[in-house]
């Protein structure tokens, strides 16, 4: 054990890899349903089967519709024996209310309504709550008991239906037979009891539908009957454990797979924790809004803008890192999705159109573009979907494309994400670059204003290195602005150096070499403190620390060795605090740095001239290791040389010395 953790403490950064991946994984899993679902198809009633045919696994059976268990409901209720009681007393109570009324009646109409009374109770006079068919089975119970009686037909009796609505029915007759209610509701739960919610059985082996069929009404009826019975048989052996630790095992195999493709090809994302912990929390949030969605309502699934994995992944990385990501993603929550097959095509289509449109994103108004672009891709798949499923368009339904508008307007908070994300994890992007190159920004405002000579060459240099990056691969916005923002910290003492130099007054002059020296190489401390200030990124910030690397200022130590020509002084003083450029653009602004300041002091342009000293100050770079740290390869020095001999020439050409024109008069 203690083996272990000493191991795990000096793998510590593999270590913590290694557990956020495994608690990403399972919070995903644990947040999503688990219901116990069997095999389910893809299809769609009045479509075409497109899978191989299809054949009864097992016995099941095939269940009524719910409309038809209720017209079947019906009709036993329609047709189910009513059983009654007989009221003696009926005949004699409504001859009772007749006389009740004799003084308002005259004696012809007394008479009449006492002869149709008399024909009625004849026949009997029928309770009943509704209309009753005359075939309808009647059963009038005998005995004190009620347990015998005889079966009549509705129609053998008088009931109200047969009476015109009147005097007769509603002030005086007195029902004969009355219902049982009780004995009546018994009947027809029996009845009911016995009703079969099947309505056929399928045996194995038998063939449920075909490829290229048509799916009727019966064959969804039977497909899905046997979807349920999948369902209720895997239910059977169903274990929630197993199923979440089997979900877990297939994400962390999705991030395994990431982890060896950035480890093969961007080693640098894995190297910074932080980016590792950025890819891992915005895949979870995510991952979180499709999870809230599979509970609430999992038909609307797609309304999620997983596109925002993609987009900011390729914001802050490069193309084939936003693809992967996105990839990963949609891998490890198509297990957790329903329709997981419409799911991946869906999303990986539309990941990689929104990764294309956002490749050079610049401005703010592209992410309306790309929104457009987002519904457009959804639209046309599910389009394309319907036709080749329905091979006809009247199955399109309106809210898909409402489901697609609102996922596209969803993404739109990629943006403010961006920024969130960027103060988070400390990261920078394409926009803040942009933002950073623009010379109206504070920082470059204030150069311009104290260091004028000193914004000049900034310029100057962050024109020559967007141009030689972009010739020999390489950041080319990063380096531009990194070049803009290198010496940033001569702002604070100006007049120090001679770009910024005028009248002919030299500060240096009433200095010693050494303190000459100090403030010299100050300007790397004191620019790192400006770019602190004007809350600069870090990635700006190591154009600052490295573009002297770790050489010695030139004029002032050469100075001091003509004093003391056997050493005797402390060398480290006349040295830049480095570290040495680590990579590709801080060490072409190094270069183009040193190589611009020196060739606006050359006092004869020449190409021979200019030739030389790029040559002497380019190899003096690598003889001093400055070079070492930074991936340029020979093939990379060489255009490096080629470029600036060219670009040199062009901008401290020759001029034609224009003659004096004398005015005679």
């Amino acid at each position: 054990m203690g083996n272990f953790l000493s191991a795990a403490v000096r793998h510590l950064g593999l270590t913590y890899k290694i557990l956020a991946m495994l608690l990403t994984s399972a919070v995903i899993v644990a947040i999503f349903p688990h219901t116990p679902y069997g095999a389910h198809y893809d299809y769609k009633v009045g479509g075409i089967w497109r899978d191989s045919d299809l054949v009864a696994p097992y016995d099941f059976a095939v269940t009524k519709s719910k409309g038809e268990m209720a017209s079947q409901e019906q009709k036993e209720r329609e047709q189910a024996t009513l059983f009654y009681h007989r009221n003696n007393g009926a005949k004699t109570a409504a001859l009772k209310n007749l006389e009740a009324l004799g003084t308002s009646l005259n004696t012809d109409e007394f008479h009449r309504l006492k002869n149709s009374i008399d024909t009625i109770y004849r026949h009997g006079y029928l309770q009943s709550a509704e209309s009753l068919s005359p075939s309808r089975e009647i059963v009038v119970l005998d005995g004190e008991t009620g347990n015998e009686g005889h079966s009549y037909m509705a129609g053998d009796f008088v009931t109200s239906d047969d009476l015109e609505p009147g005097l007769l029915r509603d002030s005086i007759l007195v029902p004969s037979l009355l219902l049982d209610e009780t004995q009546t509701q018994l009947e027809l739960q029996s009845r009911l009891s016995q009703l079969s919610n099947t309505s056929e059985l399928v045996m194995t082996g038998d063939l449920i539908i075909a490829k290229g069929e048509e799916v009727t009404e019966e064959k969804g009826r039977r497909i899905a009957a046997l979807e349920a019975e999948n369902d209720r048989r895997f239910a059977d052996g169903y274990n929630l454990w197993g199923q979440m630790a089997g979900q877990v095992l297939l994400a962390v195999i999705a991030f395994v797979a990431l982890y060896m493709f950035l480890k093969n090809t961007r080693h640098s994302i894995l190297e910074d924790n932080r980016k590792v912990s950025f890819v891992l929390v915005l895949v979870l949030l995510m991952s979180a809004f499709e999870a809230l969605m599979a509970w609430e309502s999992p038909e609307w699934i797609l309304i999620v803008p997983l596109c925002v994995v993609p987009i900011l992944m390729r914001v802050f990385f490069d193309m084939r890192v936003a693809l992967y990501i996105h990839l990963t993603t949609v891998i490890i929550l198509a297990s957790l999705v329903p329709n997981s097959y419409e799911f991946i095509f869906y999303q990986l289509v539309t990941g990689m159109m929104s990764i294309i449109a956002v490749r050079s994103l610049e401005k703010r108004s592209q992410f309306f573009i790309l929104a457009l672009v987002i519904f457009a891709s959804y639209s046309f798949i599910y389009t394309a979907g319907v036709l080749s499923q329905e091979t006809n368009l009247y199955s399109l339904e309106g809210n898909k494309y409402l489901m697609f508008f609102l996922n596209a307007v969803l993404t739109l908070l990629a943006y403010p994400l961006i920024y969130l994300f960027e103060k988070l994890f400390g990261m920078t992007t394409a926009l803040t670059l942009l933002e950073l190159s623009s010379t109206n920004n504070k920082a470059l405002r204030e150069l311009s204003r104290r260091a004028p000579g000193t914004f000049q060459h900034s310029m100057q240099v962050a024109n020559l290195t967007e141009d030689l990056v972009s010739e020999i691969g390489g950041n080319v916005l990063l380096a531009k602005v990194g070049a803009l923002y290198h010496d940033i910290g001569k702002i604070r003492h100006p007049l120090y150096f001679t770009e910024n130099q005028t009248g002919g007054f030299n500060p240096h002059d009433e200095l010693d070499y050494t303190e000459s020296a100090r403030m010299i190489t100050a300007h790397v401390t004191e620019g790192l403190e400006e770019a602190r200030h004007y809350h600069l990124p870090s990635e700006v910030q190591d154009f600052i620390r490295t573009h002297h690397g770790t050489t010695m200022t030139g004029y002032f130590y050469a100075k001091e060795r003509e004093r003391h020509p056997d050493g005797g002084f402390d060398e480290s003083l006349f040295r830049y605090p480095g570290p040495r450029p680590y990579s590709r653009e801080t060490a072409v602004v190094m270069i183009v740095d040193t190589v611009e300041a020196a060739c606006r002091s050359l006092k004869n342009h020449t190409k021979e001239a200019t030739d030389e000293m790029i040559d002497r100050l380019i190899d003096g770079k690598i003889a001093a290791g400055q070079l070492e740290n930074c991936p340029l390869s020979y093939g990379d020095v060489a255009k490096i040389r080629r470029f600036l001999k060219n670009k040199m020439m062009s901008i401290y050409h020759v001029r034609i010395e224009y003659p004096t024109v004398k005015n005679n008069k």
